[in-house]
């Protein structure tokens, strides 16, 4: 399914999904990057070494979720967009998804943004918590959306411009 769609199947996020009893702990990066490509900026940037390659570049990284702190500088390196930081310790029926962004306008904190979920489709509309920008070095914008706990692994982009107050 992946190679003809480009959309991961519950067995492929299986494979990269963090434990449940880590995700209760705090703020994990999960890697939802499938394609064997020589690339390594996460692994280079982690500043914990929770991210690993392996000997051939061309392999897919691999996230240590006992090291990762979930810091997101990673995400903002990932030039595939493939990286996302998952908290779900923030509540029993809340969790907090940061997601790379590249659009402009960029939402404002407070306002409520359309969620979509890998294939684009509509989730609904959910309130973003913090939008942090990017820089002259790195333009990959993040946007730290408060979604129900039981989308946060299904959560995976916003829809440009659809934005609205409360």
């Amino acid at each position: 399914m992946l190679i003809s769609t480009g959309i991961p199947t519950k067995e492929d996020l299986g494979r990269v999904m963090p434990p449940v009893q880590r995700l209760a702990k705090g703020p994990v990066a999960m890697a939802e990057c499938f394609q064997k490509i020589p690339c390594n900026p996460c692994a280079a940037s982690c500043p914990v070494n929770a991210i690993h390659i392996g000997e051939d570049i061309n392999e897919c990284p691999t996230i240590d979720f006992d090291l990762c702190t979930g810091c997101g500088t990673c995400l903002t390196k990932c030039p595939g967009l493939a990286i996302f930081i998952i908290d779900e310790s923030r509540g029993d029926t809340t969790a907090l998804v940061r997601l790379p962004f590249e659009y402009l306008p960029l939402p404002e904190a407070g306002q409520y943004a359309m969620c979509l979920d890998r294939a684009g489709k509509e989730l609904g509309w959910f309130k973003v918590a913090r939008v942090i920008r990017g820089n002259s070095r790195n333009l990959t914008h993040t946007i730290c959306v408060e979604v129900p706990r039981e989308l946060s692994m299904e959560v995976r982009n916003i829809r440009e411009g659809s934005y609205r107050n409360g």
